[in-house]
């Protein structure tokens, strides 16, 4: 799209006092032009078809938007990938995969999807919002693997772009939020469990998981009853469970990970990241948890509250440190 200079004037005879009566519009028409640049187009994580897609007339995908930018999403059908990069001059090699959460049932796009991405951009990392399908018997033969599905793919398709994107294909990770923390422990897992039929080897394992107040278990003792529900059904069979219970899935191949998470909050217990964090230290993961005493759930960065907003900082630190 070509835009106007800045001499350029627009000749509109005006309703009210019947006579020609000049605007100068350039100011708009450039801020109109500079909100498209800074638009981050979306890229299909299916244009060949859905795996296992289920078809229903009744389901539609529910996008809410806030001065034009995506801040939730439900009853996702059309899963896609975000891409914030970084200028070529300030990119580290590092991208991260980024799940928000919303409890299996919606997507948190705006504290844990856009201003992430914005905030790893920052420090050179690239940041890749996936918006992931919910998981639906209406539009799912197996509701309980659509999120993962597209979260393999998700890091397969980075992982393929990674010349293009100037990323370091030994350098991605995924991030995860409450249920998205979920899908991101998933993904470090069950990377190599066959849900679906790859067009390539392209291998679907994260180098690094950083997991924030996460559900981790499908423990009923100590699980998040929603995110659990969402995803394997009200009366899930032992076997769904113990398959994903992600702490019980940790092997010597399971990415390192930084896990964050607050001593009081009420919606996901802390005990969620204790047990992966002890299991990694088991098989002899290189890791870190921090703990912290207040927060709550759902803060994303943490902006403006207590001690948990050093959580950022400690994470930089971390992918530092662990060379990523």
């Amino acid at each position: 799209m070509a835009f106007p200079d800045m001499e350029t004037i627009i000749f509109i005879k005006h309703p009210v006092m019947k006579k020609p009566v000049f605007y100068f519009v350039f100011i708009m028409l450039m801020a109109f032009s500079t909100n498209l640049r800074s638009q981050v187009v979306s890229i299909s994580l299916w244009p060949g078809g859905v795996p296992g897609f289920r078809l229903s007339t009744t389901y539609a995908e529910k996008e809410t938007l806030v001065e034009g930018l995506s801040t939730r999403y439900e009853r996702v059908t059309n899963p896609s990938l975000f891409p914030y990069l970084p200028p070529k001059e300030k990119a580290t090699g590092t991208a991260v995969l980024i799940c928000p959460g919303g409890g299996y049932a919606g997507l948190a796009f705006s504290h844990e999807g856009h201003a992430i991405a914005k905030w790893l951009n920052e420090h050179g990392i690239a940041g890749i919002i996936l918006k992931y399908r919910l998981p639906s018997d209406m539009i799912m033969v197996d509701k309980s693997v659509g999120p993962l599905q597209d979260a393999q793919e998700a890091l397969r398709t980075i992982r393929r772009n990674a010349a293009k994107w100037n990323i370091d294909p030994q350098k991605i990770g995924v991030m995860g939020f409450s249920a998205g923390g979920h899908l991101a422990s998933t993904l470090s897992t069950h990377f190599d469990e066959k849900v679906y039929e790859p067009t390539d080897n392209t291998s679907a394992r994260p180098d690094f998981s950083i997991l924030i107040y996460p559900v981790i278990t499908m423990d009923s003792s100590f699980t998040h009853a929603g995110s659990r529900r969402n995803l394997i059904g009200q009366d899930p069979s032992p076997e769904q469970i113990l398959r994903f219970s992600n702490e019980k899935q940790i092997n010597g191949n399971t990415p390192p990970a930084f896990l964050v998470h607050s001593a009081d909050d009420k919606t996901v217990p802390v005990k969620n990241s204790m047990v992966y964090y002890e299991n990694l230290v088991k098989y002899g993961i290189p890791s870190e948890l921090h703990v912290f005493r207040k927060g709550g759930h759902g803060y994303g960065l943490a902006v403006n509250r207590e001690t948990q907003a050093a959580w950022p900082e400690l994470c930089i630190n971390w992918l530092k440190a662990s060379g990523f």
